[in-house]
């Protein structure tokens, strides 16, 4: 098959384990077609595994991933998509600049009380 994947040259281009997207098949995130026992993974699946996988590094939970992904599959997709996403990496910032004032307030004390001793 032309433009097809096994799943050890699917890890190895995303660097992850084999074991990490067969977890992400049995989330049903991604559909790989069988040859016999052997997966194949066609170019819609490793574009889903490069979604999951950004998605994955801006802390994205896989049920958001999930979402963002089932809504490319359904009318207006890419649009509602687009929204969603938008959407999540607004409240994830948020949530990233809450930890940062948090991380900014702890290190001043432990100056302060670093100078103390």
């Amino acid at each position: 098959m032309a433009d097809t994947w096994t799943i050890t040259e699917l890890a190895n281009e995303q660097g992850v384990t084999a074991r990490a997207i067969r977890f992400y098949e049995d989330q049903g995130l991604i559909s790989p077609l069988r040859d016999g026992r052997n997966r194949v993974y066609a170019n819609r699946d490793r574009v889903r595994l490069k979604l999951i996988l950004r998605g994955k590094r801006i802390g994205l939970s896989l049920a958001e991933i999930r979402d963002i992904i089932n809504l490319y599959d359904t009318p207006e997709g890419e649009q509602r998509q687009t929204e969603l996403l938008r959407k999540l990496i607004r409240e994830r910032r948020a949530q990233l600049m809450a930890q940062q004032q948090d991380i900014a307030v702890m290190l001043h004390e432990l100056d302060n009380l670093e100078a103390r001793l």
